[in-house]
């Protein structure tokens, strides 16, 4: 409202107007400046962790990658420490493989799967795990994570089956 206006219809004095507008000036651009607190942002330094060094280091990728609260774990798939395949040709012994290295990563880090909250499941075989998803059900005993389940043509060897990828948000 400008200053005339409010002198018409509110037909106050006018020392009173001006007592009234120079006590709700908007603060300058300085002194909002001067009453904030600045939070200085250090750099975070990525922990990388490899499950298996050896196999992860001849095909050129790390496992985990914690930055932050922040957890990145690339899919996990049914190998020994060698790198063969294992649970050829059973699905639900693949998975509980899977799960059983994702628990191991998570440890490392002082997680549990409560702390997922992004799972990808890619399968060349999604009516199995259709039919097997419900194991899903001893691993999250709290809640779900978000995710995907994706049907693939192939994944890294053919005899794997399943590949389980997570991120996970660590409380601190």
């Amino acid at each position: 409202m400008s200053y005339s206006n409010l002198m018409k219809q509110a037909k106050l004095p006018l020392f009173v107007i001006l007592t009234f507008l120079s006590c709700h000036q908007q603060p300058k651009e300085q002194e909002i400046v001067e009453d904030m607190e600045i939070e200085e942002i250090k750099p975070v330094t990525p922990e990388y962790y490899q499950l298996r060094p050896e196999v992860e280091n001849i095909y050129g990728y790390t496992h985990a990658v914690k930055i932050g609260n922040i957890i990145k774990i690339s899919g996990a798939v049914s190998m020994d420490a060698d790198g063969n395949p294992t649970g050829v040709g059973n699905f639900e012994q693949q998975m509980v493989n899977c799960y059983a290295d994702l628990d191991q990563i998570l440890k490392h880090f002082g997680c549990s799967f409560d702390d997922v909250v992004v799972e990808n499941i890619f399968t060349t075989d999604m009516p199995k795990f259709i039919e097997t998803a419900a194991y899903r059900n001893e691993i999250y005993t709290k809640h779900f994570p978000t995710g995907s389940w994706l049907g693939v043509k192939e994944l890294a060897m053919p005899e794997f089956l399943i590949e389980i990828e997570l991120e996970v948000h660590k409380q601190e």
